[in-house]
C-alpha cells in the first residue's frame, strides 16, 4: 500500500477507537452505566476498519505495485492492451438477465414460472455461447 493510503488506513482504525473509547466514558459519565448498543456498534466498526485496511493492503501487495490506472505518470500503452472480446451488439446477455430475474419471479411468487425462466436461461445461454457460429459474423 502507498504511504499515504496505509496512514489513512491506520488513521481510521485509531480514530474509531478513540471514537469507541469517548462514546463508552461519554455514557458512564452522562448515566453511570455502559451504553451497551452503541458502544458495541462503534466496537465493531473499529474492526470493520481493521478488516478493511487489511484486505486493501493484502490486494495491494498480492497486485505487485501500483497498477498503471492507479499511477498519474502512466500511458494509456502501459495498461493491458487485450481486455477481452465484447459484443456490443448480442442481446443474448440482456434475455439471460430477463430469465434470471423470472426465475427469481418465479420461487417468490410461484414455482411454475421458475419451469419457463430454466427454459429461458438454456436458450439464451446456448444462444449466446454459439452466437459467433451464425450469422454475419460467423467465423
Amino acid at each position: 500500500m502507498q504511504p499515504g493510503r496505509q496512514f489513512r488506513a491506520v488513521l481510521s482504525r485509531i480514530f474509531f477507537i478513540i471514537l469507541t473509547g469517548t462514546y463508552v466514558g461519554w455514557a458512564l459519565l452522562t448515566y453511570g452505566r455502559v451504553e451497551w448498543v452503541g458502544s458495541i456498534a462503534l466496537g465493531l466498526v473499529a474492526v470493520l476498519a481493521l478488516f478493511i485496511g487489511f484486505y486493501l493492503n493484502r490486494s495491494f501487495r498480492a497486485q505487485g505495485g501500483p497498477l498503471p490506472e492507479d499511477r498519474l505518470d502512466a500511458a494509456i500503452d502501459d495498461g493491458d492492451p487485450e481486455l477481452g472480446h465484447f459484443s456490443p451488439w448480442s442481446w443474448w446477455p440482456i434475455i439471460l438477465a430477463g430469465s434470471a430475474t423470472l426465475g427469481f419471479l418465479g420461487f417468490a411468487v410461484g414455482t411454475w414460472i421458475a419451469f419457463i425462466a430454466f427454459a429461458l436461461f438454456i436458450v439464451a445461454i446456448v444462444g449466446w455461447v454459439y452466437e459467433y457460429y451464425r450469422g454475419y459474423f460467423a467465423h
